[in-house]
């Protein structure tokens, strides 16, 4: 029995590891379609696509789904577009809820959307009901193993970005959204190699939540949310007591 418990156990984690990467995939994907929807599918010829291939690349994205996803967004193989949609609603204790799907059904997207939020005690807003709560800018995100924190620093600044964090496994560049692809193409040209470049939304007033119950439920519309398979992007404003982390189910 102890050798059975032990591979259910395996399984049981395999499962939940194959689960996430399906998401990640399924993440990319979507950034890939959007890209050579919006700018072509020549990557050398569209800054955007070409990033997304590189972040596709570094968690291990197959070929195949790679160019797949690039057919998608070119329509090269046929059905409806992909098209982006924003969201914005609240969840439990007040928190807001920022979200960006990519979809090839706009009524699916909302009814679905609709329904998740209201069983998992939130609702839908209306446009702008959340998002003059959050600050729009350009992210880029940057392997800390590339270069030194020190040395981007002044390049990214001489390049026109608002601000740089840096921590053991990444940088994260901040910059306006008007200068995120200006920005991208300077550390380009630099041959640092980006593994991600896109348009966040940022909390201004970030929400602490230091109730058990209700960081149980946040946690749980969040995990639904993200979950969704036209998610793309999701964006909130709560942050969890750091005292209650261990006390939330994974």
């Amino acid at each position: 029995m102890a050798g059975h418990n032990k591979w259910s156990k395996v399984k049981h984690i395999k499962a939940r590891v194959d689960a996430v990467k399906g998401r990640v995939f399924s993440k990319c994907a979507h950034e890939i379609a959007l890209a050579a929807r919006a700018g072509g599918g020549d990557p050398a010829a569209n800054a955007r696509l070409r990033s997304a291939i590189d972040h596709a690349k570094s968690v291990s994205m197959p070929k195949d789904n790679i160019e797949r996803a690039i057919k998608k967004g070119t329509g090269e193989l046929g059905g409806d577009a992909i098209q982006e949609v924003t969201y914005e609603g609240y969840g439990p204790g007040g928190t807001a809820f920022i979200v960006e799907m990519a979809t090839d059904n706009l009524n699916r997207s909302a009814q679905d959307t609709r329904t998740i939020f209201s069983k998992n005690g939130g609702s839908i807003g209306t446009p702008g009901s959340v998002s003059y709560q959050f600050d729009r800018k350009g992210e880029i995100r940057i392997p800390a193993t590339s270069i030194s924190a020190e040395k981007l620093m002044d390049l990214a600044i001489e390049a026109g970005a608002d601000d740089i964090q840096s921590d053991d496994d990444e940088h994260l560049i901040y910059t306006a959204p008007t200068e995120l692809g200006s920005v991208a193409n300077i550390l380009r040209d630099r041959e640092i190699s980006l593994t991600s470049e896109k348009l966040v939304s940022i909390p201004q007033t970030p929400i602490l939540i230091d109730d058990l119950i209700i960081a149980r439920q946040v946690v749980k519309i969040y995990d639904v949310i993200d979950d969704y398979q036209d998610t793309h992007n999701l964006f909130t404003n709560f942050e969890i007591a750091e005292e209650l982390l261990d006390q939330i189910d994974p």
